[in-house]
């Protein structure tokens, strides 16, 4: 959409550096990372502007340095929603589709290795997607089938949301169980398993669900779905802590001959995350690195978004799903598990390096050296190695808001007007809109701001 605009005594100098090259693996240190710059600061330049095609073009010509071997999750799923705004619905439909497929392929190389790569930093694995990103892949393509008149399709890609949902509760019991093991087999804390997610149904999936189905002339299963909905905002006050859209009650109670209207509007951008870093202290002026992704929302301007048919009427789109927060709840058991695996792999890397430190002072001469620079190199790898994997898709949005209006069949120029706080119109869309009865008549809309 167009906007408007005190330590053990360091040997000698020659000495220490003599020695140094007998163990190259300090020369890590030469590698400490700088704080670098956005790469993706074009894109969202972009997107910021609603020019999703100059995105899109982005993406495809610096591939190589935006996304890694071991990154297709995210390249699909940033394209895949870039396409989606821009309106080329089949490619979005074969970018989220390929995620989709990575996704599925590393979750089942998480639980079949889990126990024998527990030791190596996440970020030298396969991204294997957020559980949000994968619930909300399946949304999206469901409005890519009903841009393209395909509702059944459509209505498939919410079965497969709601079925990922009820498998969500359950999905991390066999990687805990795992990890459980493995601290048996270490002589350290065993992580509890963690309680079931706060959330397990989606009031946008619910939503679309009722759309679909009235539309086909399934009124059995709208009507099922629009009693879900309210019972996924009564199952998870904190995921939605405002109340059930009032037109959701009017959405099955359309007077007869007249249309019904319906409008989606996406605001905002979904959250990135940050490193926390934690470290323990050990024995010998040694200590353990932990390194934790942290989920950061990212503001966003709009408070009101109001929409206009034509002379025909107005109403304003309420808040239906906050998907940040979705973001931000369906990540803490993947923290948990995060944390038990960083658990294990510093107190085996910080014990190694206490050890090594202990044997030094009971030494002396040239094997105290060597056993001091040793532990001192083993403490650069456990702090050099250990990182908070960062990656995360950019581009879903952050909130969807709702509304609906009956009026006579005929075409409608539809104004979807977002505001802020202040009340300044700060962006805005016009679709024209043939608007006919019986039929699902839907305008998506898109805020980034």
């Amino acid at each position: 959409m167009k906007r408007r605009k005190a330590a053990k005594p360091i040997p000698k100098r020659t000495e220490f550096w003599n020695r140094l090259s007998v163990f190259p693996v300090i020369g890590i240190v030469l590698f400490a990372s700088c704080a670098s710059s956005n790469p993706y600061l074009k894109v969202d330049q972009e997107v910021s502007r609603g020019d999703y095609a100059d995105g899109i073009s982005y993406i495809d010509s610096h591939k190589k340095k935006l996304y890694r071997n071991r990154d297709a999750v995210l390249f699909y799923l940033d394209k895949g929603m870039l396409t989606h705004y821009d309106r080329r619905y089949d490619d979005s439909i074969a970018l989220l589709q390929d995620g989709e497929r990575a996704i599925e392929d590393a979750f089942t190389k998480s639980v079949t290795m889990e126990i024998g790569t527990y030791l190596l930093n996440d970020t030298t694995r396969e991204y294997g997607g957020e559980d949000y990103e994968d619930i909300y892949i399946n949304a999206f393509n469901a409005l890519n089938y009903y841009h393209l008149d395909n509702l059944e399709d459509a209505l498939v890609e919410i079965r497969r949301m709601n079925n990922k949902l009820r498998f969500l509760a359950s999905k991390y019991d066999i990687i805990t169980t795992n990890l459980q093991q493995k601290a048996l087999e270490e002589h350290t804390d065993i992580p509890y398993n963690p309680e079931s997610f706060a959330f397990n149904d989606s009031a946008l999936a619910r939503y679309l669900g009722i759309l679909f189905y009235r539309a086909v002339g399934n009124a059995d299963d709208a009507r099922i779905d629009q009693d879900r909905l309210k019972l996924a905002f009564a199952n998870a006050p904190d995921v939605y802590p405002y109340p059930v859209p009032a037109s959701v009650d009017e959405e099955l109670s359309v007077p007869h001959g007249m249309a019904r209207l319906n409008v989606i509007g996406f605001s905002g951008l979904s959250p990135l995350k940050e490193e926390s870093v934690i470290r323990i202290p050990l024995p010998y002026n040694r200590w353990m690195k932990i390194a934790l992704p942290v989920m950061v929302s990212r503001p966003s301007l709009v408070r009101r978004i109001e929409v206009t048919a034509g002379a025909a009427g107005r109403f304003t789109l309420e808040l239906l799903e906050d998907i940040d927060a979705v973001a931000q709840e369906t990540f803490k058991k993947k923290a948990e598990v995060i944390y038990f695996k960083s658990i294990l792999r510093g107190v085996i890397k910080g014990t190694a390096a206490s050890v090594l430190s202990a044997a030094a002072e009971d030494a002396s001469g040239d094997t105290g050296l060597a056993l001091w620079l040793t532990s001192i190199g083993a403490q650069i790898v456990a702090e050099a190695s250990e990182r908070a994997d960062l990656r995360i898709s950019r581009y879903f949005p952050a909130k969807a808001w709702v509304g609906g209006i009956n009026l006579n069949p005929g075409i409608y120029a539809v104004t979807v007007n977002y505001y802020n706080a202040q009340g300044r119109l700060i962006a805005s869309s016009v679709n024209e809109v043939d608007v006919k009865a019986g039929n699902l008549n839907l305008v998506e809309a898109l805020c980034t701001y």
